[in-house]
């Protein structure tokens, strides 16, 4: 893979690097074509999936994921056994893997918020910012992104909780069991929320 740059300060730039990054990872195109395959409704693996691959290239390394997660969107059923269907086809295909899929039409009444219209909609209320990404792949090998923040907030190496859907108390959580600081030294985590 040509050598992206490690500052990135526009989305388009952001854009380019994170498909390189993506296209250039057997293992995340297998896990992204295993989802696709499941067809479903506002589909995306989110989160770490995206994150960490960013913050990972940025610092020379590659750490496991802890999970991997699929979010999608569909009011029509929001049953946690269908969600673990999911999870099952997935680790029939990719094994060696945690698949942690959920349905976002159900997740709002978990953190007390309002229902979300769709699946960018609900990563937009995750806690802190460069967690609130998302990819996936069409039927034409094009990769998609959902980003309501940019993806220049992730090259950023800036960790901020979300101002969308403030929680101090599970953002201060967050940052001190996920030890991002020790994983990726070079991130600039805010620990004071200001209002």
């Amino acid at each position: 893979m040509a050598t992206l740059p490690q500052s990135i300060l526009t989305d388009a730039a952001a854009l380019e690097a994170t498909t390189a990054l993506m296209r250039n990872d057997p293992w995340r195109m297998a896990c992204l074509r295993a989802v696709r395959s499941l067809e479903l409704h506002d589909g995306w693996i989110a989160a770490g999936f995206l994150r960490n691959a960013i913050w990972d290239y940025q610092h020379g390394t590659r750490t496991p994921l802890n999970d991997i997660d699929v979010i999608y969107h569909d009011r029509n059923d929001v049953t946690q056994t269908t969600e673990q269907h999911f999870e099952r086809q997935l680790n029939a295909c990719i094994s060696e893997t945690c698949w942690e899929v959920r349905n976002q039409a159900r997740m709002h009444v978990k953190h007390g918020h309002s229902p979300y219209r769709d699946s960018r909609d609900a990563i937009a209320h995750w806690v802190e910012r460069p967690t609130c990404v998302g990819v996936r792949l069409d039927a034409y090998e094009q990769l998609h992104f959902i980003e309501p923040f940019g993806l220049a907030e992730n090259w950023s190496l800036r960790v901020a909780p979300n101002d969308i859907a403030l929680n101090e108390k599970a953002y201060r959580q967050r940052i001190a069991d996920k030890h991002w600081a020790s994983l990726w030294p070079r991130l600039n985590i805010i620990k004071r929320v200001v209002r």
